[in-house]
């Protein structure tokens, strides 16, 4: 597996936009916004450039990875910085290949060095276990009105940072995306058609279930 992991640069934006579209098309929702995520995200406020990495292999970039700021507020109005990430795409052909695990291995020794102690993502889980992920349920991390959505998923970059406290997640808002804005940046790019498929039932229902609290 020869590859190379180094930072984004301004010259690569535009393949990392291409590739992050042709990774997540049609898989969430018929085309998708993802891309159009990535060109906003490095203008944010709350976005890292240090880590934000692409992975080479031959010579080519085939995937990237992207974080922003969020934090974890307490019962007692305690907050903790933390990270998420999202999103990372691997180009289609090179996918489950252990590509995109280097990546976010190699982006979790750049976040500790950067004295975050924990990240929060949403995510299938079958995709996220294998790299130390739990159910955030597991840290008492939970949206307001304690909702513990099935996909929001959370690791301990510092063992037992997380421990003795119930938390509230809230990302960056640069992850409400103005669709239409989405929908006119995407006429920038080769039309692709938009269709229908069965990840995208299997992305609802993810998205839509919840961990009983009863249960946790």
């Amino acid at each position: 597996m020869d590859y190379i992991i180094r930072n984004e640069k301004s010259e690569d934006y535009r393949i990392v936009e291409e590739l992050t579209r042709k990774a997540f098309w049609n898989i969430y929702v018929p085309g998708c916004n993802e891309h159009y995520l990535v060109h906003v995200m490095r203008k944010h406020k709350d976005f890292i450039p240090e880590l934000d990495y692409v992975i080479e292999k031959d010579k080519k970039i085939i995937g990237n990875i992207m974080y922003t700021k969020a934090k974890l507020v307490s019962g007692n109005g305690r907050e903790k910085p933390i990270l998420t990430f999202g999103p990372v795409s691997i180009l289609p052909e090179y996918q489950r290949k252990g590509f995109g695990k280097k990546l976010i291995e190699h982006s979790f020794i750049r976040a500790k060095e950067l004295k975050y102690e924990a990240v929060v993502i949403f995510g299938d889980p079958n995709n996220y276990v294998n790299l130390g992920f739990k159910s955030s349920s597991r840290f008492d991390i939970s949206l307001e009105n304690e909702i513990y959505p099935s996909a929001m998923l959370a690791k301990e970059l510092i063992e037992e940072s997380l421990k003795g406290e119930k938390w509230i997640y809230q990302d960056s808002n640069v992850y409400k995306i103005d669709e239409k804005k989405a929908e006119e940046f995407d006429l920038e790019f080769e039309k692709v058609e938009k269709k229908r498929q069965g990840s995208q039932e299997v992305f609802y229902i993810l998205s839509n279930s919840r961990i009983s609290k009863n249960s946790i």
